[in-house]
């Protein structure tokens, strides 16, 4: 049997549209969550499972992009 490390995390990135976004596992709190990567802006996200936080990340870049336009402002890029 593999031994359980508290707290550990793993990580990946997915990628829509031009922008990057983390992906890491909270053991603790069982959930998966990120953030926009390489923006000024703090842009997160959570799912529960794979299709989750996929979904919730091309959400959160598409209202990230609506929101900027709304605003008249230029959205960041990597």
């Amino acid at each position: 049997m593999a031994a359980q490390v508290k707290g550990a995390d793993m990580s990946t990135m997915l990628e829509y549209k031009g922008y990057l976004g983390s992906v890491e596992f909270s053991a603790e709190d069982e959930v998966l969550h990120g953030r926009l990567e390489f923006i000024r802006d703090l842009i997160s996200y959570e799912g529960k499972d794979a299709k989750g936080i996929k979904a919730a990340f091309q959400e959160a870049v598409d209202d990230y992009l609506a929101l900027c336009e709304a605003e008249g402002r230029k959205a960041d890029v990597r």
